[in-house]
Protein backbone atom coordinates (compact mmCIF):
# COMPACT_ATOMS: atom_id res chain seq x y z
CA UNK A 1 0.00 0.00 0.00
CA UNK A 2 1.64 3.05 -0.82
CA UNK A 3 0.81 5.94 1.84
CA UNK A 4 1.15 9.54 1.83
CA UNK A 5 -0.32 12.86 3.62
CA UNK A 6 -1.58 15.95 2.23
CA UNK A 7 -2.62 19.18 3.70
CA UNK A 8 -5.41 20.07 1.26
CA UNK A 9 -8.82 21.43 2.87
CA UNK A 10 -11.01 18.30 3.78
CA UNK A 11 -13.67 19.75 1.39
CA UNK A 12 -11.66 20.14 -1.37
CA UNK A 13 -9.64 16.74 -1.50
CA UNK A 14 -10.01 14.68 -4.47
CA UNK A 15 -10.44 10.80 -3.40
CA UNK A 16 -13.07 8.17 -4.06
CA UNK A 17 -13.45 7.84 -0.39
CA UNK A 18 -12.28 10.62 2.97
CA UNK A 19 -13.05 8.28 5.98
CA UNK A 20 -14.11 10.67 8.89
CA UNK A 21 -13.69 9.62 12.58
CA UNK A 22 -16.32 10.81 14.69
CA UNK A 23 -16.93 10.60 18.46
CA UNK A 24 -20.00 8.95 20.18
CA UNK A 25 -22.20 12.09 21.73
CA UNK A 26 -25.73 13.44 22.13
CA UNK A 27 -25.21 16.27 20.98
CA UNK A 28 -22.67 16.88 17.55
CA UNK A 29 -21.13 19.83 17.58
CA UNK A 30 -19.17 20.49 15.03
CA UNK A 31 -16.12 22.13 14.26
CA UNK A 32 -12.76 22.64 12.02
CA UNK A 33 -12.68 20.26 9.25
CA UNK A 34 -15.17 18.42 10.05
CA UNK A 35 -17.56 21.85 9.95
CA UNK A 36 -16.44 22.96 6.47
CA UNK A 37 -17.74 19.05 5.27
CA UNK A 38 -21.13 19.01 7.16
CA UNK A 39 -21.15 22.76 5.96
CA UNK A 40 -20.88 21.68 2.45
CA UNK A 41 -23.04 18.58 2.81
CA UNK A 42 -26.21 20.87 4.07
CA UNK A 43 -25.72 19.25 7.52
CA UNK A 44 -25.82 15.64 6.83
CA UNK A 45 -23.95 14.10 9.01
CA UNK A 46 -25.39 16.15 11.57
CA UNK A 47 -28.66 14.69 10.34
CA UNK A 48 -28.03 11.08 10.52
CA UNK A 49 -26.43 11.60 13.60
CA UNK A 50 -30.00 13.58 14.77
CA UNK A 51 -31.89 10.81 13.54
CA UNK A 52 -29.55 8.44 15.27
CA UNK A 53 -29.25 6.60 11.70
CA UNK A 54 -25.17 6.88 12.72
CA UNK A 55 -24.05 6.97 16.61
CA UNK A 56 -20.29 6.90 16.28
CA UNK A 57 -20.06 3.51 18.24
CA UNK A 58 -16.75 2.37 17.94
CA UNK A 59 -16.21 0.46 14.66
CA UNK A 60 -19.70 1.54 13.28
CA UNK A 61 -19.70 3.03 9.27
CA UNK A 62 -21.95 4.56 7.41
CA UNK A 63 -21.50 5.88 3.88
CA UNK A 64 -22.34 8.84 2.45
CA UNK A 65 -22.55 10.04 -1.42
CA UNK A 66 -21.70 13.59 -1.97
CA UNK A 67 -22.89 13.91 -4.98
CA UNK A 68 -20.79 16.61 -6.32
CA UNK A 69 -20.69 18.63 -2.83
CA UNK A 70 -17.29 17.50 -2.45
CA UNK A 71 -14.34 16.59 -4.29
CA UNK A 72 -14.32 13.14 -2.45
CA UNK A 73 -16.88 10.92 -4.40
CA UNK A 74 -18.11 9.19 -0.30
CA UNK A 75 -17.57 10.43 3.08
CA UNK A 76 -17.39 7.26 5.45
CA UNK A 77 -18.41 7.96 8.66
CA UNK A 78 -16.22 5.80 11.45
CA UNK A 79 -17.05 5.64 14.98
CA UNK A 80 -14.64 6.31 17.86
CA UNK A 81 -16.75 5.73 20.81
CA UNK A 82 -16.31 7.45 23.72
CA UNK A 83 -13.85 10.75 23.40
CA UNK A 84 -12.32 10.17 26.73
CA UNK A 85 -11.35 5.97 25.60
CA UNK A 86 -9.57 6.87 22.69
CA UNK A 87 -6.54 5.16 22.63
CA UNK A 88 -3.62 4.47 19.91
CA UNK A 89 -5.35 0.90 19.46
CA UNK A 90 -9.09 2.28 18.75
CA UNK A 91 -7.03 4.61 16.21
CA UNK A 92 -5.26 1.62 14.75
CA UNK A 93 -9.01 0.02 14.33
CA UNK A 94 -11.25 3.00 12.91
CA UNK A 95 -8.32 3.04 10.54
CA UNK A 96 -8.86 -0.38 9.61
CA UNK A 97 -12.55 -0.54 9.91
CA UNK A 98 -12.33 2.52 7.36
CA UNK A 99 -9.70 0.53 5.03
CA UNK A 100 -12.47 -2.61 5.43
CA UNK A 101 -14.90 -1.11 4.42
CA UNK A 102 -13.53 1.10 1.27
CA UNK A 103 -11.96 -2.52 0.29
CA UNK A 104 -15.50 -3.86 0.25
CA UNK A 105 -16.97 -0.84 -2.31
CA UNK A 106 -14.27 -2.18 -4.14
CA UNK A 107 -12.21 0.93 -4.01
CA UNK A 108 -8.74 1.28 -4.62
CA UNK A 109 -7.70 4.36 -2.71
CA UNK A 110 -9.22 5.73 0.67
CA UNK A 111 -8.14 8.91 2.44
CA UNK A 112 -8.57 9.72 5.89
CA UNK A 113 -9.32 13.19 7.74
CA UNK A 114 -6.31 12.98 10.52
CA UNK A 115 -7.87 12.57 13.83
CA UNK A 116 -6.97 11.90 17.24
CA UNK A 117 -4.03 13.82 17.32
CA UNK A 118 -5.57 16.39 18.97
CA UNK A 119 -6.28 13.86 22.35
CA UNK A 120 -3.86 14.27 24.92
CA UNK A 121 -0.69 11.97 25.28
CA UNK A 122 -1.37 11.21 21.41
CA UNK A 123 -0.03 13.38 18.86
CA UNK A 124 0.19 13.76 15.38
CA UNK A 125 2.99 11.94 15.03
CA UNK A 126 1.09 9.00 17.12
CA UNK A 127 -1.99 9.43 15.17
CA UNK A 128 -0.23 9.36 11.82
CA UNK A 129 1.46 6.51 12.88
CA UNK A 130 -1.55 4.29 13.63
CA UNK A 131 -3.65 5.20 11.18
CA UNK A 132 -0.86 3.49 8.31
CA UNK A 133 -0.82 0.90 10.51
CA UNK A 134 -4.28 0.15 11.21
CA UNK A 135 -5.76 0.93 7.76
CA UNK A 136 -2.70 -1.59 6.00
CA UNK A 137 -3.30 -4.24 8.55
CA UNK A 138 -6.75 -3.81 8.02
CA UNK A 139 -7.11 -4.16 4.35
CA UNK A 140 -4.74 -7.35 4.25
CA UNK A 141 -6.41 -10.80 3.22
CA UNK A 142 -4.81 -14.14 2.02
CA UNK A 143 -5.68 -14.79 -0.96
CA UNK A 144 -2.41 -16.04 -2.91
CA UNK A 145 -3.86 -19.94 -3.17
CA UNK A 146 -7.38 -18.86 -4.48
CA UNK A 147 -7.80 -19.22 -8.18
CA UNK A 148 -12.05 -19.13 -8.18
CA UNK A 149 -12.64 -16.47 -6.19
CA UNK A 150 -14.38 -13.60 -8.25
CA UNK A 151 -15.94 -11.70 -5.36
CA UNK A 152 -12.92 -11.07 -3.83
CA UNK A 153 -12.03 -7.21 -3.44
CA UNK A 154 -8.65 -6.27 -3.99
CA UNK A 155 -6.46 -4.58 -0.95
CA UNK A 156 -6.62 -0.58 -1.09
CA UNK A 157 -3.72 0.25 -3.07
CA UNK A 158 -3.22 3.81 -2.17
CA UNK A 159 -4.19 5.91 1.56
CA UNK A 160 -3.80 9.51 1.91
CA UNK A 161 -3.89 10.93 5.49
CA UNK A 162 -5.53 14.60 5.09
CA UNK A 163 -4.22 16.56 7.89
CA UNK A 164 -5.22 20.23 6.80
CA UNK A 165 -3.20 22.93 9.33
CA UNK A 166 -1.15 20.31 10.93
CA UNK A 167 2.85 20.14 10.37
CA UNK A 168 4.29 19.71 7.03
CA UNK A 169 3.09 16.69 5.02
CA UNK A 170 7.10 15.48 5.24
CA UNK A 171 6.70 15.26 8.75
CA UNK A 172 3.58 13.33 8.74
CA UNK A 173 4.72 10.99 6.09
CA UNK A 174 7.83 9.97 8.55
CA UNK A 175 5.25 8.82 11.22
CA UNK A 176 3.13 7.21 7.98
CA UNK A 177 6.01 5.41 6.48
CA UNK A 178 7.02 3.44 9.95
CA UNK A 179 3.32 2.79 10.47
CA UNK A 180 3.78 1.01 7.45
CA UNK A 181 6.68 -0.19 8.08
CA UNK A 182 5.57 -2.01 10.83
CA UNK A 183 2.38 -3.76 9.20
CA UNK A 184 4.06 -4.83 5.97
CA UNK A 185 6.53 -6.78 8.33
CA UNK A 186 3.44 -8.08 10.58
CA UNK A 187 1.90 -9.16 7.21
CA UNK A 188 5.15 -10.90 5.82
CA UNK A 189 4.40 -13.13 9.35
CA UNK A 190 1.47 -13.44 8.80
CA UNK A 191 1.80 -14.80 5.18
CA UNK A 192 4.11 -17.41 6.58
CA UNK A 193 1.90 -18.80 9.30
CA UNK A 194 -1.29 -18.99 6.93
CA UNK A 195 0.69 -20.91 3.95
CA UNK A 196 -0.15 -24.98 4.79
CA UNK A 197 2.84 -26.77 6.00
CA UNK A 198 3.40 -28.24 2.24
CA UNK A 199 4.27 -25.21 0.77
CA UNK A 200 5.85 -23.35 4.50
CA UNK A 201 8.21 -25.94 5.12
CA UNK A 202 11.42 -25.40 6.92
CA UNK A 203 13.12 -25.01 3.23
CA UNK A 204 10.67 -22.25 2.48
CA UNK A 205 11.09 -20.08 6.04
CA UNK A 206 15.35 -20.07 5.36
CA UNK A 207 14.53 -18.61 1.91
CA UNK A 208 12.14 -16.32 3.44
CA UNK A 209 14.60 -15.28 6.09
CA UNK A 210 16.89 -14.97 3.02
CA UNK A 211 15.04 -12.57 0.80
CA UNK A 212 14.37 -10.64 3.78
CA UNK A 213 18.30 -10.43 4.69
CA UNK A 214 18.19 -9.35 0.80
CA UNK A 215 15.51 -6.67 1.14
CA UNK A 216 16.96 -5.05 3.89
CA UNK A 217 20.71 -5.28 4.66
CA UNK A 218 20.33 -7.87 8.03
CA UNK A 219 22.94 -10.18 7.78
CA UNK A 220 21.57 -14.05 7.33
CA UNK A 221 23.10 -17.11 8.82
CA UNK A 222 22.54 -20.73 8.42
CA UNK A 223 23.05 -23.83 10.32
CA UNK A 224 22.24 -27.09 8.11
CA UNK A 225 21.57 -30.49 10.06
CA UNK A 226 25.36 -31.47 9.96
CA UNK A 227 26.86 -28.41 11.38
CA UNK A 228 24.09 -28.97 14.36
CA UNK A 229 25.02 -32.08 15.04
CA UNK A 230 28.84 -30.96 14.53
CA UNK A 231 27.97 -28.91 17.82
CA UNK A 232 25.40 -30.90 19.54
CA UNK A 233 22.35 -29.85 19.22
CA UNK A 234 20.97 -32.94 20.18
CA UNK A 235 17.63 -31.72 21.57
CA UNK A 236 16.36 -30.07 18.22
CA UNK A 237 17.75 -32.63 16.13
CA UNK A 238 15.80 -35.43 18.04
CA UNK A 239 12.80 -33.18 16.82
CA UNK A 240 13.59 -33.23 13.19
CA UNK A 241 14.36 -37.25 13.66
CA UNK A 242 10.84 -38.15 12.36
CA UNK A 243 10.65 -35.32 9.13
CA UNK A 244 10.71 -35.52 5.79
CA UNK A 245 13.40 -32.14 5.63
CA UNK A 246 16.35 -31.86 7.86
CA UNK A 247 16.24 -29.05 10.16
CA UNK A 248 17.66 -25.73 10.02
CA UNK A 249 18.57 -22.56 12.10
CA UNK A 250 18.18 -19.09 10.98
CA UNK A 251 20.15 -16.38 12.28
CA UNK A 252 19.48 -12.67 11.45
CA UNK A 253 21.85 -9.88 12.48
CA UNK A 254 20.90 -6.14 12.65
CA UNK A 255 24.20 -4.57 13.18
CA UNK A 256 26.09 -7.32 13.15
CA UNK A 257 29.39 -5.46 13.67
CA UNK A 258 28.38 -2.90 16.34
CA UNK A 259 29.51 -4.24 19.40
CA UNK A 260 28.98 -0.91 21.23
CA UNK A 261 25.75 -0.94 20.91
CA UNK A 262 22.77 -3.16 23.20
CA UNK A 263 22.78 -6.31 21.80
CA UNK A 264 18.95 -8.28 21.87
CA UNK A 265 18.15 -11.65 20.80
CA UNK A 266 15.27 -12.88 19.65
CA UNK A 267 14.37 -16.21 19.55
CA UNK A 268 11.30 -18.15 17.68
CA UNK A 269 9.79 -21.49 17.80
CA UNK A 270 9.66 -22.68 13.86
CA UNK A 271 7.80 -25.97 13.93
CA UNK A 272 6.35 -25.80 10.34
CA UNK A 273 3.88 -28.72 11.25
CA UNK A 274 3.17 -30.64 14.42
CA UNK A 275 1.52 -33.89 14.61
CA UNK A 276 3.00 -34.16 18.40
CA UNK A 277 4.98 -37.22 16.69
CA UNK A 278 4.82 -40.44 18.26
CA UNK A 279 2.76 -38.73 21.07
CA UNK A 280 0.19 -37.63 18.35
CA UNK A 281 -2.38 -34.87 18.59
CA UNK A 282 -6.09 -35.80 17.59
CA UNK A 283 -7.07 -35.36 14.41
CA UNK A 284 -9.71 -32.64 14.85
CA UNK A 285 -8.10 -29.40 14.52
CA UNK A 286 -4.72 -30.48 13.96
CA UNK A 287 -4.65 -28.32 10.15
CA UNK A 288 -3.95 -25.55 12.76
CA UNK A 289 -0.56 -26.94 13.45
CA UNK A 290 0.66 -25.36 10.26
CA UNK A 291 0.75 -22.22 12.59
CA UNK A 292 3.19 -23.74 14.59
CA UNK A 293 6.49 -22.04 13.46
CA UNK A 294 4.61 -18.57 14.65
CA UNK A 295 6.96 -17.53 16.83
CA UNK A 296 9.74 -17.66 14.30
CA UNK A 297 7.14 -15.82 12.40
CA UNK A 298 7.19 -13.18 14.55
CA UNK A 299 11.37 -13.21 14.14
CA UNK A 300 11.66 -12.60 11.03
CA UNK A 301 9.14 -10.10 10.65
CA UNK A 302 10.08 -7.63 13.48
CA UNK A 303 13.76 -8.65 12.03
CA UNK A 304 12.45 -7.05 8.87
CA UNK A 305 11.38 -3.93 10.73
CA UNK A 306 13.92 -3.49 12.63
CA UNK A 307 16.50 -3.51 9.86
CA UNK A 308 14.44 -1.36 7.59
CA UNK A 309 13.44 1.31 10.58
CA UNK A 310 17.10 1.09 11.22
CA UNK A 311 17.14 0.85 14.87
CA UNK A 312 20.50 2.13 16.76
CA UNK A 313 21.16 -2.04 18.25
CA UNK A 314 22.35 -4.72 17.85
CA UNK A 315 19.54 -7.27 17.19
CA UNK A 316 19.88 -10.90 16.64
CA UNK A 317 17.07 -12.94 15.30
CA UNK A 318 17.34 -16.77 15.65
CA UNK A 319 14.62 -19.28 14.56
CA UNK A 320 15.18 -23.20 14.46
CA UNK A 321 12.92 -24.77 11.76
CA UNK A 322 12.02 -28.33 11.73
CA UNK A 323 8.80 -30.36 11.20
CA UNK A 324 7.75 -32.48 14.07
CA UNK A 325 6.40 -35.68 12.27
CA UNK A 326 6.01 -39.97 13.53
CA UNK A 327 7.54 -42.36 11.72
CA UNK A 328 10.08 -45.67 12.30
CA UNK A 329 13.10 -42.70 12.79
CA UNK A 330 11.11 -40.72 15.24
CA UNK A 331 12.28 -40.07 18.52
CA UNK A 332 10.14 -42.22 21.39
CA UNK A 333 8.48 -41.06 24.68
CA UNK A 334 11.18 -42.38 27.09
CA UNK A 335 14.63 -41.87 24.68
CA UNK A 336 17.17 -39.49 26.77
CA UNK A 337 19.18 -37.30 24.30
CA UNK A 338 21.87 -34.54 25.38
CA UNK A 339 21.05 -30.66 24.60
CA UNK A 340 23.60 -28.51 23.53
CA UNK A 341 24.66 -27.40 27.14
CA UNK A 342 25.27 -30.82 28.11
CA UNK A 343 21.98 -31.16 29.43
CA UNK A 344 20.21 -35.07 29.11
CA UNK A 345 16.71 -34.64 29.20
CA UNK A 346 14.41 -37.55 29.01
CA UNK A 347 11.52 -37.27 26.70
CA UNK A 348 8.08 -37.79 28.36
CA UNK A 349 5.99 -36.21 25.35
CA UNK A 350 7.55 -35.40 22.09
CA UNK A 351 4.54 -32.81 21.16
CA UNK A 352 6.60 -30.51 23.90
CA UNK A 353 8.72 -30.25 21.24
CA UNK A 354 8.55 -26.46 20.94
CA UNK A 355 10.71 -26.50 24.23
CA UNK A 356 13.34 -28.95 22.57
CA UNK A 357 13.87 -26.95 19.72
CA UNK A 358 14.07 -23.22 21.16
CA UNK A 359 16.76 -24.70 24.31
CA UNK A 360 19.45 -25.78 21.75
CA UNK A 361 18.35 -22.47 20.23
CA UNK A 362 18.73 -20.22 24.08
CA UNK A 363 22.25 -21.90 24.40
CA UNK A 364 23.23 -21.27 20.91
CA UNK A 365 22.32 -17.51 21.45
CA UNK A 366 25.07 -17.30 24.09
CA UNK A 367 27.52 -17.27 21.36
CA UNK A 368 26.95 -13.64 20.85
CA UNK A 369 26.62 -12.37 24.32
CA UNK A 370 23.29 -10.70 24.31
CA UNK A 371 22.47 -8.03 26.78
CA UNK A 372 18.92 -9.86 26.90
CA UNK A 373 17.09 -12.72 25.14
CA UNK A 374 13.48 -13.08 24.04
CA UNK A 375 12.15 -16.13 23.01
CA UNK A 376 8.71 -16.42 21.68
CA UNK A 377 6.90 -19.85 21.10
CA UNK A 378 3.43 -21.29 20.50
CA UNK A 379 4.06 -23.36 23.67
CA UNK A 380 1.51 -24.10 25.56
CA UNK A 381 -2.47 -25.30 25.36
CA UNK A 382 -2.41 -24.02 29.02
CA UNK A 383 -1.65 -21.00 28.20
CA UNK A 384 -5.07 -20.72 26.22
CA UNK A 385 -6.83 -21.92 29.47
CA UNK A 386 -5.44 -19.22 31.67
CA UNK A 387 -5.15 -16.30 29.44
CA UNK A 388 -7.87 -16.94 26.43
CA UNK A 389 -7.37 -14.74 23.82
CA UNK A 390 -6.18 -11.80 25.26
CA UNK A 391 -2.81 -11.56 26.60
CA UNK A 392 0.44 -13.82 25.66
CA UNK A 393 1.68 -14.87 29.21
CA UNK A 394 5.01 -14.31 29.57
CA UNK A 395 7.72 -15.29 32.69
CA UNK A 396 11.64 -14.74 32.99
CA UNK A 397 13.52 -11.32 34.37
CA UNK A 398 10.73 -8.57 35.91
CA UNK A 399 12.80 -5.14 34.14
CA UNK A 400 12.71 -6.91 30.53
CA UNK A 401 8.95 -8.18 31.63
CA UNK A 402 8.25 -4.47 32.43
CA UNK A 403 9.48 -3.22 28.72
CA UNK A 404 7.26 -6.21 27.21
CA UNK A 405 4.19 -4.96 29.00
CA UNK A 406 4.40 -1.08 27.78
CA UNK A 407 5.07 -2.29 24.22
CA UNK A 408 1.68 -4.71 24.49
CA UNK A 409 -0.26 -1.77 26.07
CA UNK A 410 1.00 0.63 23.44
CA UNK A 411 0.46 -2.49 20.60
CA UNK A 412 -2.65 -4.12 22.07
CA UNK A 413 -0.60 -6.88 21.69
CA UNK A 414 -1.00 -7.52 25.47
CA UNK A 415 1.48 -9.48 28.09
CA UNK A 416 0.52 -10.96 31.32
CA UNK A 417 3.03 -12.28 33.84
CA UNK A 418 3.21 -15.80 35.22
CA UNK A 419 6.00 -17.09 38.29
CA UNK A 420 8.83 -19.24 37.92
CA UNK A 421 9.14 -19.95 41.47
CA UNK A 422 12.08 -22.53 41.83
CA UNK A 423 9.23 -25.02 42.92
CA UNK A 424 8.09 -25.44 39.72
CA UNK A 425 11.04 -27.17 38.76
CA UNK A 426 10.24 -30.21 41.39
CA UNK A 427 7.92 -31.32 38.42
CA UNK A 428 10.62 -31.99 35.59
CA UNK A 429 12.72 -34.19 37.65
CA UNK A 430 13.44 -37.53 36.05
CA UNK A 431 14.97 -40.62 37.28
CA UNK A 432 17.34 -41.34 34.36
CA UNK A 433 18.30 -38.12 32.80
CA UNK A 434 18.93 -34.49 34.37
CA UNK A 435 15.55 -33.51 33.57
CA UNK A 436 12.02 -34.33 31.91
CA UNK A 437 10.62 -32.34 29.22
CA UNK A 438 7.45 -32.18 30.70
CA UNK A 439 5.68 -31.87 33.74
CA UNK A 440 2.39 -32.57 34.23
CA UNK A 441 -1.06 -31.14 33.20
CA UNK A 442 -0.41 -28.86 36.11
CA UNK A 443 0.84 -25.49 35.51
CA UNK A 444 1.71 -26.76 32.40
CA UNK A 445 2.73 -23.05 30.69
CA UNK A 446 5.03 -22.42 33.67
CA UNK A 447 7.23 -25.12 33.36
CA UNK A 448 7.01 -24.94 29.98
CA UNK A 449 9.14 -21.95 30.81
CA UNK A 450 10.68 -23.28 33.63
CA UNK A 451 12.37 -26.14 31.17
CA UNK A 452 13.80 -23.51 28.98
CA UNK A 453 14.67 -21.13 31.89
CA UNK A 454 17.81 -24.29 32.59
CA UNK A 455 18.84 -23.29 28.77
CA UNK A 456 20.02 -19.46 29.13
CA UNK A 457 23.09 -18.58 29.02
CA UNK A 458 24.17 -17.63 32.39
CA UNK A 459 23.70 -14.47 33.75
CA UNK A 460 21.79 -13.64 30.69
CA UNK A 461 18.48 -11.67 31.21
CA UNK A 462 15.86 -13.64 29.41
CA UNK A 463 12.00 -13.50 29.32
CA UNK A 464 9.93 -16.40 27.51
CA UNK A 465 6.66 -15.48 25.48
CA UNK A 466 4.29 -18.18 25.07
CA UNK A 467 1.75 -17.00 22.03
CA UNK A 468 -0.13 -20.44 21.62
CA UNK A 469 -3.71 -19.75 20.16
CA UNK A 470 -2.74 -16.39 19.48
CA UNK A 471 -0.76 -16.96 16.17
CA UNK A 472 -3.61 -18.06 14.18
CA UNK A 473 -7.35 -17.11 14.82
CA UNK A 474 -11.17 -17.80 14.40
CA UNK A 475 -12.05 -14.85 15.95
CA UNK A 476 -11.88 -11.74 13.37
CA UNK A 477 -11.31 -8.26 14.73
CA UNK A 478 -11.08 -4.75 12.77
CA UNK A 479 -7.27 -5.62 12.09
CA UNK A 480 -6.99 -8.82 12.49
CA UNK A 481 -8.61 -11.11 10.28
CA UNK A 482 -9.46 -14.59 10.44
CA UNK A 483 -6.05 -16.70 10.10
CA UNK A 484 -2.55 -16.06 11.01
CA UNK A 485 -1.79 -12.70 13.24
CA UNK A 486 2.03 -11.97 13.27
CA UNK A 487 1.41 -11.50 17.06
CA UNK A 488 4.49 -10.73 18.50
CA UNK A 489 5.75 -8.54 15.22
CA UNK A 490 4.60 -5.03 16.12
CA UNK A 491 4.96 -6.20 20.60
CA UNK A 492 8.69 -6.32 19.64
CA UNK A 493 9.66 -3.39 17.68
CA UNK A 494 7.35 -1.38 19.67
CA UNK A 495 9.82 -2.09 22.59
CA UNK A 496 12.94 -2.65 20.56
CA UNK A 497 12.29 1.44 19.71
CA UNK A 498 12.37 2.49 22.96
CA UNK A 499 15.16 0.17 23.86
CA UNK A 500 17.25 2.91 25.33
CA UNK A 501 14.69 5.33 26.69
CA UNK A 502 13.66 2.59 29.10
CA UNK A 503 17.51 1.55 29.96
Amino acid sequence: MKITASADPAVQHATQALAVGLFETTEWVPTGPLADLNSALADEIGAVIAEGDFRAKKNETLVLYTQGRLAARRVILVGLGKAEQLSLDSIRQAAATAATKARDLGLSELSVLMFGHDREGIGTDKAAEAIAEGAALGSYAFRELKTEDTNVRPAIERLVVVAPGAPAPGTIEMSLRIGNVIAESTIVARDLINRPANIATPSHIVAAAQDIAAGTGLECHVLDKAKMASLGMGLLLSVNQGGNEPAQMIILEHNADRTDLPCVALVGKGITFDTGGISLKPAQGMEAMKGDMGGAAAVLGAMRAVALLGLPLRVLGLAPVTENMPDAQATRPGDVVRSLKGLTVEIISTDAEGRMILADALTYSGKYQPDAIFDIATLTGSRIIALGDHAAAVMGNDDLITRLTAAGEATGERVWPLPLFEAYGEQLKSEVADLRNVGGREAGSITGGFFLSRFVPENTPWVHIDIAGLSLTEKATPYVPKGGTGFGVRLFVEMLRHWKANA
